[in-house]
């Protein structure tokens, strides 16, 4: 039942029993409505599903754990996050990664790159339970339309590649969501406050 999709080098009779997780920063709703349009305008144009399918998010963190861990990995992550101070997001512009993935670019890395790296204590720990390492994030964007064709995401990127977006947003919590692979649906397991008044909380 909880047999996962996505495989690492570890062989994949061992990946079976673990549950994939992902840390994801959301989109307040005036922004998060805008970028749901923009999804909608790619599915009217190309019809692929997977554009209204996803949730506007900024993927933060992905990684394999088993389910008994994520009590102490929720522990870890409330008084790591809550260490890290609220920033704002600014979203510039599509670009792409070829050939799948269309994407609105985040213009400011820097406070994405220094969650990433608070969370290498979290990584240790999945580690040292025979679990893959931590996906940290490297390049944050924000997903319009992926898994597509090579021919879709050359139409695509031709056409929006040449519109424009502009948005703000603060990022006071990052949400952590569970599923059983790639295709499944994500489930909400915990909700973590950014900012100084949340450094007693563990």
């Amino acid at each position: 039942m909880e047999r996962l999709v996505q495989v690492s080098t570890t062989g994949s009779s061992q990946l079976s029993h673990l549950y994939e997780y992902l840390l994801v920063a959301q989109p307040d709703e005036k922004v998060y409505q805008q970028i749901v349009e923009e999804k909608q305008c790619f599915f009217d144009l190309y019809k692929e599903k997977i554009a209204i399918k996803t949730k506007p998010h900024i993927t933060v963190s992905n990684f394999l754990a088993k389910e008994t861990m994520e009590e102490t990995i929720i522990r870890w992550m409330q008084r790591i996050i809550g260490s890290q101070n609220n920033f704002s997001v600014s979203l510039n512009n599509y670009s792409g990664f070829p050939p799948h993935t269309v994407y609105l670019r985040v213009q400011d890395h820097q406070p994405f790159k220094k969650l990433a790296a608070s969370l290498k204590a979290v990584d240790q720990y999945i580690r040292g339970n025979d679990c893959p390492p931590m996906k940290l994030i490297t390049h944050p964007h924000l997903s319009v339309a992926r898994r597509l064709s090579t021919t879709i995401y050359e139409r695509a990127m031709m056409e929006f590649s040449q519109k424009l977006f502009h948005a703000s947003f603060e990022v006071k919590q990052l949400i952590l969501l569970r599923r059983q692979h790639q295709f499944d649906k994500c489930k909400q397991i915990s909700v973590f406050g950014l900012g100084e008044g949340q450094k007693t909380l563990f």
